[in-house]
């Protein structure tokens, strides 16, 4: 018997789902936040995408939401490089502009929506 999401667990993945599409409608946006170090941008913002629309429709189905709960903590680990090198490359930019600030506030919010995820799954960890 199938047990149905619950209203955070579906707001995280209609999340996940709508940024995974964005990538889709607007790849220029992350393509121009990616780090220099990473290669091949067009390709990891294309499966970055189908990533996070798969693991948000993924964690709203009862019998796969423990992949996608920890799929999507992966890939939320695997981004936060991207996310530091955007508040770098906005304080070298501007300085402490409000786009800067964002940026940093962004930083520890990232852990909060690892979290999410985690508690979302209902992921156990040993």
């Amino acid at each position: 018997m199938a047990i149905a999401p619950s209203t955070h667990t579906i707001i995280i993945g209609i999340l996940f789902i709508s940024i995974g599409i964005y990538h889709f409608v607007n790849p220029g946006f992350f393509i121009k936040i990616m780090p220099n170090y990473i290669p091949n941008h067009s390709a990891m913002v294309f499966w970055s995408g189908v990533a996070e629309v798969l693991g948000g429709i993924g964690i709203m189905v009862s019998f796969s939401k423990i992949y996608a709960g920890w799929g999507l903590i992966l890939l939320l680990i695997a981004i936060f490089p991207a996310n530091l090198d955007m508040f770098i490359k906005a304080y070298q930019k501007q300085g402490w502009g409000l786009y800067t600030w964002l940026t940093l506030i962004r930083l520890p919010l990232q852990f909060v929506l690892i979290y999410w995820v985690y508690w979302s799954a209902e992921l156990k960890v040993g």
